[in-house]
């Protein structure tokens, strides 16, 4: 799945479904948009989460006012979008209550696996072109988005006809440019670390074991860890050639000489405000720093060891990359057919555009050492992708992309190591 600004930006404004409500390697294109809708019953699924360790309502309190005060920037008069899912529903009106504090005006909507994947199976394929129409509407009025991306389950559209699911992602991209295009501001909270069952169990770790790690790369301080990205932001804006190599035999070199570099550090500051565009959006836990590649000077090959699709495994995804995009592609495991099934469907090549390298800068946030994988935060993380990249600065918009985590990379910048083996050296 890509990483996009219509993941964070529609899971808010109407409830969208991506395939796994994160923005995660090869889960699958954009899916269907669903609209708002009152709170729904909890899913089978709200059982497993309660499993895990629950943050007390102090804590819940004080991050939804850091969400709103900081990470968001709210500020009186504004109109704030805010979603997630039912069994989020106590940060969820936390949040509520801090943005109104403020003078602000929240809009709350609930979602849940059950009307995500109804709202695709049980909809006439015949309306998979419509443009939103009220995600347009809500891009035009509002100011904020805070979006929970808390799926629970990592199938939920197993079955699903990969060309509809490449229209719905069609459909879905004007939206996405429209609260770009509008300047709303946008935070994810997840980021591909929200705790459940599953992505424990990919991972590694046991459910206590990443709730801890997602809470504690929440609870970084924000002005240190803003300190340090614009360190490393600015050692990369001065280079030239990174240079990618990982013992699964990725080898890829990529030039970014004058290319934008940005920050996410948890904080949509003033400077970020005035900057507009991909400034406005904060993932959390935060901590990267990421730019896209000058167009055509990507080449070489990129090695995924271990993905999942739809819950199924793929081994070793390979992609081959010249002048700039994928000219071959090859994976194993149960869940690799299915995929390319879907990457097929997707017809517009920019989704073979090398698209972004992102760099992991939270000391706080750790994933087992033999873990192949990866996630985007965790201090000395390596992440590379293909296809959509506006939240990267770049200008390709296509609603699909292939991410691929690289734990334990090396890179050079002309030369020079600033990540070894999978330490940061920065």
């Amino acid at each position: 799945m890509n990483r996009s600004l219509v993941a964070a930006a529609l899971a808010v404004a109407v409830c969208t479904a991506l395939a796994a409500c994160q923005k995660q390697p090869a889960e699958g294109a954009a899916a269907p948009a669903t609209p708002a809708t009152a709170a729904t019953a909890a899913t089978p699924a709200t059982a497993a989460v309660a499993a895990v360790p629950k943050p007390s309502a102090t804590e819940l309190e004080q991050l939804a006012e850091r969400l709103v005060t900081q990470s968001a920037a709210v500020k009186e008069g504004e109109v704030v979008l805010i979603s997630g899912r039912s069994q989020d529903a106590e940060l969820i009106e936390n949040i509520a209550v801090q943005v109104r504090k403020l003078g602000a005006f929240p809009l709350v909507t609930y979602g849940s696996d059950r009307m995500s994947r109804r709202m695709f199976f049980d909809v006439s394929d015949k309306y998979d072109s419509q443009t939103d129409k009220l995600g347009l509407e809500l891009a035009d009025i509002a100011d904020v988005a805070i979006g929970l991306n808390n799926g629970t389950s990592e199938n939920l559209f197993e079955g699903a006809d990969p060309k509809r699911m490449a229209a719905r992602g069609k459909s879905d991209e004007a939206v996405s440019q429209a609260f770009l295009n509008e300047g709303v501001r946008i935070v994810e909270v997840g980021n591909n670390l929200y705790p459940t069952p599953w992505r424990a169990e990919r991972y590694g770790m046991t459910e206590a074991q990443l709730a801890d790690a997602f809470w504690k790369g929440l609870n970084i301080d924000y002005a240190q860890l803003q300190t340090r990205g614009e360190q490393i932001k600015a050692a990369i804006a001065a280079g030239n050639e990174l240079h990618i190599t990982n013992p699964n035999g990725t080898d890829l070199k990529l030039q970014v000489k004058d290319r934008r570099v940005l920050v996410s550090d948890g904080i949509i500051s003033p400077d970020d405000q005035k900057a507009g565009g991909p400034s406005l959006a904060a993932f959390l836990p935060a901590g990267e720093v990421y730019t896209t590649p000058v167009p055509g000077t990507a080449a070489g090959k990129v090695v995924h060891t271990r993905t999942y699709f739809r819950g199924k495994p793929i081994d070793n995804l390979t992609l081959t990359i010249a002048d700039g995009k994928i000219t071959s592609m090859t994976g194993d495991g149960p869940g690799y057919g299915d995929f390319k099934a879907e990457y097929d469907a997707v017809e517009d090549p920019r989704k073979d555009q090398f698209a972004f390298v992102d760099f992991g800068i939270n000391p706080n946030v750790t994933l087992p050492a033999n873990s192949t994988v990866g996630t985007w935060v965790p201090a000395g993380a390596v992440t590379v992708g293909t296809g959509s990249n506006t939240w990267a600065g770049g200008d390709n918009s296509v609603p699909y992309g292939v991410i691929a985590f690289l734990p334990g990379s090396t890179v050079t910048l002309d030369g020079k190591p600033i990540v070894e083996k999978g330490v940061l050296k920065l």
